[in-house]
């Protein structure tokens, strides 16, 4: 791959030379540098761009990783090289008599070519694989949900070329099968099966029972030289990236990681509620000056609904809507949750719910700082309670702003639909933040949030 992507990168350099002077230029022209002054910085250009590529894990095992995670250290490492270039080129050694053109021409080449070869690549091997050739065989070391879960990814996806050899498990009787691959015996049995079967790789899956035997697997798996990865049973705790500390060579493993715990991360996304909410305020003012028109003309009661709700750190606070039922005893609208052709329900209201209009008012919430342009849906005390007894893991989402918008929300999970689901949904948002995942959502929002079937 080495060779290929040197060969690629010095091929892209010269196309774009000539493509520049010969095809969009009639000839290199007076004053132009010759070709082999081009060539000769393929001298430099080649072994820079090939420590790029090291630089940013192009070189990394492909196996399980996504084409885009791929394409996206190509061009990363393409976007180094280029920035190197050019700096050392005009400002360093303050050769300016290289054409800006060819740089940029070189750029687009380098990274299509480059991209198109890896694709290429993954599809052959993907071929190769899916006909029993270049396969790795493991042997997984204990019987658990983290074998299972690892197990079922194995099988959806055969394009990574791992093949299950077999379990071994002090506790399932041998013959044991899941999903074809059988328990061959107890953890007794590894030491005989490692010197006798030719395996790529060991996946130490034990179930947290017998966790007490770690040490002992991990050394007889090092003794018999085979990769050996451990694949903790422990994994619904943890995310899936980690947050480590190293306190004086102690390694911590944090139990949750929250981006939106950073001071600085913080400050940007407050930043972008504050500018959201202003110009969502300022656009849809018609829009809802129409709807308070509309709730006040057709039923009696307040326009604007006021409903207790919990937020950051538990602190509960009080949520906007338009009035889209008619009006009740206070008591009376805490009971449960909307649900379809609910008679509570006016016809004005059933329109602003399902076109997600009577949400609008929250738009002073994200202003006040009560919520967030995008985060988890905030639920109220009652429910906050209930749930955080039965679903693991929920007072998680308390850990960040609730939003107007969520990653559940854009994927349909509103109104009567799984809990359970949502809070993953919303766990992985909190996990995984970025500001391009804000604004991914808030893009999404247009298109899926807005009207939804299960919006009651």
């Amino acid at each position: 791959m080495v060779v290929a992507d040197a060969v690629i990168t010095a091929s892209s350099f010269m196309s774009a030379y000539y493509f520049k002077f010969y095809i969009l230029n009639n000839g290199p022209g007076i004053g132009v540098l010759p070709a082999s002054d081009y060539f000769a910085l393929l001298g430099f250009i080649v072994p820079v761009y090939v420590l790029m590529y090291y630089a940013c894990s192009v070189y990394a095992p492909k196996r399980t990783v996504r084409r885009r995670f791929e394409i996206y250290g190509i061009i990363k490492a393409n976007t180094i090289g280029i920035l190197t270039l050019i700096i050392i080129l005009y400002m360093v050694v303050r050769e300016i008599n290289y054409s800006r053109s060819v740089m940029v021409i070189f750029y687009g080449f380098n990274v299509f070519l480059t991209s198109c070869f890896r694709l290429a690549l993954r599809k052959g091997l993907r071929t190769i694989r899916s006909r029993g050739y270049n396969l790795k065989h493991i042997l997984l070391v204990g019987y658990s949900r983290a074998a299972e879960e690892y197990i079922d990814r194995l099988k959806d996806n055969p394009q990574w070329g791992y093949e299950a050899y077999g379990i071994l498990d002090n506790s399932i009787p041998a013959g044991t099968c899941y999903k074809g691959v059988q328990v061959l015996g107890s953890l007794t049995n590894l030491e005989t099966i490692l010197p006798e079967n030719r395996l790529d790789e060991i996946a130490i899956t034990l179930p947290l029972r017998d966790y007490d035997c770690l040490g002992e697997i991990v050394s007889t798996c090092e003794k018999s030289g085979v990769h050996t990865k451990f694949i903790p049973d422990y994994n619904s705790l943890i995310p899936s990236k980690p947050y480590t500390e190293d306190l004086m060579g102690l390694p911590v493993i944090n139990i949750r990681y929250v981006p939106l715990t950073n001071t600085g991360n913080i400050i940007i996304k407050r930043i972008m509620d504050i500018i959201g909410s202003l110009a969502g305020i300022l656009i849809t003012s018609p829009v809802m000056l129409a709807s308070a028109l509309l709730v006040k003309l057709t039923s009696p009661g307040p326009v604007i609904f006021r409903q207790e709700r919990v937020g950051l750190h538990n602190r509960p606070f009080y949520m906007y809507k338009f009035r889209s039922m008619e009006q009740q005893a206070p008591g009376e609208e805490k009971k449960a949750w909307t649900v379809r052709d609910d008679p509570r329900v006016t016809p004005v209201g059933r329109f602003l719910r399902r076109t997600s209009l009577d949400e609008l008012p929250q738009l002073f919430n994200i202003l006040k700082g009560d919520m967030s342009l995008v985060g988890p849906r905030p639920e109220r005390p009652l429910f906050v309670e209930k749930f955080r007894e039965e679903i693991p893991r929920y007072m998680v989402k308390h850990q960040v702003r609730p939003g107007l918008t969520g990653w559940a929300q854009v994927n349909g999970l509103r109104g009567d639909t799984s809990i359970r689901k949502r809070i993953e949904h919303d766990i992985y948002y909190i996990e995984n933040w970025t500001f391009g995942f804000d604004i991914k959502i808030i893009l999404l929002t247009f298109f899926t949030g807005f009207i939804n079937k299960n919006a009651y």
